[in-house]
């Protein structure tokens, strides 16, 4: 797509987390943006932020989880704007515990959230991209979709599914104009998930910060990349390892740590 200047952004999951650091991230490059999410508090502090750069923003309040709510967005923003350059599908339940702890509500919500909203909010806005053959669909998925993580295992599918979609829509479209790709931060530092819990991440894991998942997501949109992995280390041969000879992942799983790190996280 090349230069983000004017561009119309709309990235859900804008409130909290990673998502307002994105979003500032962008609009310093010049996009207007777009933030969608449950929280009007959080949403008006965003938006706040935002105008503070010069550019064009609007909040909407949303619930990702309900179908009529996503078609409302999309309308809301084709009606003010008349068009959409770029989706983000940020916005995500970051669903952890034991899987047999979890009611079925909490499971459905999840999948719902970071799956079937995304899906939902891509076909929504393809058939005006398709026309223009002009678009950019970037789906924020997590190192967890290449290698699932116990005790986040209703996560880790969501995500694992929301990448081989993408992946299977950029083939699909691949003449269409519009571009896909998908980012796979790791823990990230400071903000959400991560940082609530207050522990660090074992060392030979790693973690990522906020502005490093920002800066990759302006990169896919700038430069056309399909797939990125963000964190240090940057894990790639892990998950080929996890591929190739899958009792040796698992082992490399509880050598690492995370096993025992995720059963920390949720008091187990």
């Amino acid at each position: 797509m090349g230069s983000l200047d004017k561009k119309l952004v709309v990235i859900t999951g804008g409130s909290r987390g990673i998502g307002p650091v994105i979003a500032e991230h962008l609009a310093e490059r010049g996009a207007n943006i777009v933030v969608a999410a449950r929280s009007r508090k959080g949403l008006s502090e965003a938006a706040s932020s935002l105008r503070k750069l010069g550019i064009k923003t609007m909040m909407i309040p949303v619930d990702l989880s309900k179908s009529y709510q996503r078609r409302r967005l999309v309308a809301a923003v084709l009606k003010t704007f008349g068009g959409i350059d770029v989706l983000i599908n940020n916005a995500g339940l970051e669903t952890e515990g034991a899987y047999m702890d979890l009611s079925w509500q909490e499971i459905r919500k999840t999948i719902e959230t970071n799956l079937i909203a995304p899906m939902e909010l891509t076909k929504l806005v393809l058939p005006s991209m398709i026309k223009r053959k002009s678009g950019h669909i970037v789906n924020m998925a997590s190192i967890a979709a290449k290698s699932g993580s116990p005790y986040a295992a209703v996560y880790s599918g969501t995500k694992a599914g929301l990448a081989e979609w993408t992946r299977a829509l950029r083939l699909e479209l691949k003449d269409t104009g519009v571009k896909f790709s998908t980012i796979f931060p790791g823990y990230v530092r400071e903000v959400g998930m991560f940082a609530k819990f207050g522990i660090k991440s074992p060392w030979i894991v790693g973690s990522c910060s906020p502005k490093q998942v920002a800066v990759a997501v302006s990169s896919a949109i700038e430069r056309g990349w399909k797939e990125k992995i963000v964190n240090t280390p940057p894990l790639r041969y892990s998950f080929v390892i996890n591929e190739a000879f899958p009792s040796i992942g698992d082992w490399l799983m509880k050598f690492s740590g995370l096993v025992e790190f995720q059963k920390k996280k949720v008091g187990k």
